[in-house]
């Protein structure tokens, strides 16, 4: 009760000016530090199109001029962080995209139901790429196709339903497709 008093007399033996001003400094002290912060931050992250092209060899002459928009670096630094924060996240690089996924247990005997159930996929739809995957807490799991679009993977969820009842879609991480084939 006798700090509450004591603070409460100091508190009134200040003038009211007193207190703005350290109120003030504290103020700009918070701003200062959260405006720095920031631009640290985002100093690193930022990426020059000219910098991605800079030659690997010093022994090579020419001069490569590129003119744009600042913009576009925004963007293309954007993206390669958005990259990096997939491969952040899940391990492995790729773009966001659909999956179907034919089995999922935990049971006892998941590992050998799970290989049984990929051997039957590939057995009736050898052209499509299948994947195993564990998840914890002992999860094996079958995911069939990489997918851009829901559109494309309902396409052949049509036809893998027929054969495996239980299959859904899934939305995951997909391999980068192969632009060359047509």
């Amino acid at each position: 009760m006798e700090k509450i008093n004591k603070s409460r007399k100091y508190l009134s033996n200040l003038s009211g000016n007193d207190y703005f001003c350290g109120m003030i400094r504290n103020v700009i002290f918070f701003f200062s530090i959260l405006f720095f912060s920031t631009g640290i931050i985002t100093a690193q992250a930022f990426v020059k199109t000219a910098e991605l092209f800079k030659p690997s060899d010093n022994n090579l002459q020419g001069q490569l001029r590129i003119l744009q928009d600042p913009s576009i670096d925004s963007l293309i630094s954007r993206y390669i962080l958005k990259n990096e924060n997939i491969y952040r996240d899940n391990g492995r690089y790729g773009m966001k995209g659909f999956r179907i996924q034919i089995y999922s247990s935990s049971n006892r005997n998941a590992r050998e139901e799970s290989n049984k159930a990929r051997a039957a996929f590939i057995s009736k739809f050898p052209d499509i790429v299948s994947y195993a995957l564990y998840a914890e807490p002992g999860y094996f799991k079958i995911r069939v196709g990489d997918f851009r679009t829901k559109t494309e993977a309902t396409r052949l969820f049509l036809l893998v339903s027929k054969e495996f009842p239980d299959a859904y879609l899934v939305p995951d991480i997909i391999n980068f497709p192969d632009l060359n084939t047509k």
